[in-house]
């Protein structure tokens, strides 16, 4: 977590261990362990893991009840490879990988996040961010706020999700329903909330890197799930 908290590699560190007592002090180090003992502890870190380590954090940080959880999807690198080289040498990246975070729009705490590959729906998503959610939101009252990335047969009635027009128009009552619903919460400013999500993507990439750093793709999928509960820790 430090690692990723600081955007330092393993060998990097080692060497930031090796000439801070105090830190290694309180991580109660008898020594400094190996870059290579570092990357090797990482690998066998599950994402079940890391979730449930976010949980933990969440339950014992007393976060008052959300009236609104706003959800949203951000894409993150595979690679460090700038634009411009990107485009020099033809070869850009057609894929990338995705982190979902579902925010309290009060706390600004994520209290759900999955990961996943893009390009894609964001729709397969909306079952576990609402599970994972519901714990911390007020019973029967809350909203669950995202764009029309994840409009599909998982959207329930009150949620504030701009329904797809697919073929121009809207004809199932429901979803004519459901986008007056929208559009009347764009008004009152209250489906503005969702914009906060927007803003935890921002801070995770400005501050944690926008770029995955592992090359198996297993830790690729694992690399948003850390970036999410460091982003926690910090806050």
């Amino acid at each position: 977590m430090l690692m990723y908290y600081l955007k330092v590699s393993y060998r990097d560190m080692e060497e930031w261990l090796l000439a801070t007592d105090t830190v290694c002090t309180e991580l109660e180090l008898a020594r400094v362990p190996n870059y290579a003992t570092l990357q090797r502890t990482y690998a066998k870190m599950r994402k079940l893991d890391l979730i449930r380590m976010n949980e933990t954090l969440l339950n014992e940080s007393g976060i008052p009840e959300e009236e609104g959880v706003a959800a949203d999807s951000t894409g993150f690198s595979p690679g460090t490879a700038s634009s411009y080289y990107q485009s020099r040498s033809g070869k850009s990246y057609h894929h990338w990988v995705k982190g979902v975070y579902a925010v309290g729009i009060v706390s600004q705490f994520i209290l759900a996040m999955q990961s996943g590959w893009g390009p894609g729906s964001d729709a397969p998503y909306l079952g576990h961010m609402r599970r994972k959610a519901r714990r911390f939101a007020k019973r029967r009252t809350w909203v669950l706020l995202a764009d029309s990335g994840f409009d599909g047969k998982a959207v329930q009635k009150g949620d504030l999700i701009p329904p797809i027009r697919r073929g121009g128009n809207l004809l199932d009552s429901e979803r004519l329903a459901r986008a007056d619903l929208v559009s009347a919460a764009r008004l009152d400013g209250f489906y503005g909330q969702r914009w906060k999500t927007e803003t935890v993507n921002s801070v995770i990439k400005r501050k944690f890197g926008q770029a995955i750093r592992s090359r198996k793709r297993s830790l690729q999928n694992r690399e948003p799930i850390v970036k999410g509960l460091v982003y926690n820790i910090h806050r």
